[in-house]
């Protein structure tokens, strides 16, 4: 299984259009960036790959990464930075089975599987399958189960790729805070690679209008305001899953400078072989 991270930024990619912060600038002079999140999975062994979120960069990072086109996906929520980008399948593909959750979203009142059929219905290549989560569902030859996890107010999925015959392990948590249910941390537990949305330095909470949650014993903030896990909490939540290697992803450009390139920082083209 061949894991290329198409997408590691967050909502406004970094660098980030217009801004000329440290950061964005080191981006720049290092020639490295950060895309909406998108992650290819490529199963060598039955020659079909998977696609996890329609970043609205889709057209750019698959020139840019030359990976192949998806022969299915998941979807793991319906924002824009991990959905608009299906737009780009349009006279692009015969064909696509998009995975996306079967669970009715009190805030929307739909699943995410509805909401994505609804709102690309005049998509002809594209076929939404309803999906249960925590029930193991079969992609491109890999076995693929949906995980809640806690991004407020919608519902959003994490997962786990497992190959049933060589037992590599790709697990990504989806964007959420560090509470993700114990239910769903059994099934991303003992990951070869694990994709943990990190978005900002736990030093950057008290800057959030709802600061910190999720403290650790020394006060540190494991959930920067309500949606997405700290560096500090990803990290420990890496830990507790027991995961072999750790990359973060979904960064924003608010890291400082000296630290936003630093391990296990991801940025967008690496390629893991699992």
């Amino acid at each position: 299984m061949r894991v290329t991270l198409l997408g590691t930024g967050d909502t406004t990619g970094t660098p980030t259009v217009g801004c000329d912060c440290d950061t964005c600038v080191a981006a720049r002079e290092r020639g490295v960036e950060r895309t909406r999140f998108s992650v290819h999975v490529e199963n060598e062994r039955v020659d079909e790959s998977l696609l996890i979120d329609f970043s609205p960069d889709f057209r750019y990072q698959f020139l840019r990464d030359e990976v192949p086109l998806p022969d299915a996906a998941v979807i793991t929520h319906i924002h824009f930075d991990h959905l608009d980008g299906l737009g780009n399948v349009f006279r692009v593909l015969d064909s696509l089975e998009v995975y996306a959750a079967d669970e009715t979203d009190p805030e929307t009142g739909k699943s995410v599987a509805e909401t994505v059929d609804d709102d690309y219905h005049y998509l002809d290549p594209v076929s939404v399958v309803p999906t249960t989560p925590l029930e193991t569902v079969r992609i491109c030859g890999l076995n693929v189960t949906l995980v809640p996890v806690d991004h407020p107010p919608l519902v959003c999925y994490g997962l786990s790729v497992e190959d049933p015959v060589t037992g590599a392990k790709l697990s990504i948590t989806g964007d959420t805070s560090y509470d993700v249910p114990e239910a769903s941390r059994d099934v991303l537990a003992d990951a070869d690679l694990l994709l943990a949305d990190g978005i900002v330095p736990a030093s950057l909470a008290d800057y959030h209008p709802l600061g910190g949650r999720h403290e650790d014993a020394d006060g540190v903030a494991r959930t920067f305001g309500t949606k997405h896990m700290t560096r500090e909490g990803a990290l420990a939540l890496a830990e507790e899953l027991n995961a072999d290697r750790t990359r973060l992803v979904h960064l924003a450009h608010f890291y400082p400078a000296e630290e936003a390139f630093a391990e296990p920082l991801a940025v967008d083209g690496e390629v893991y072989e699992l």
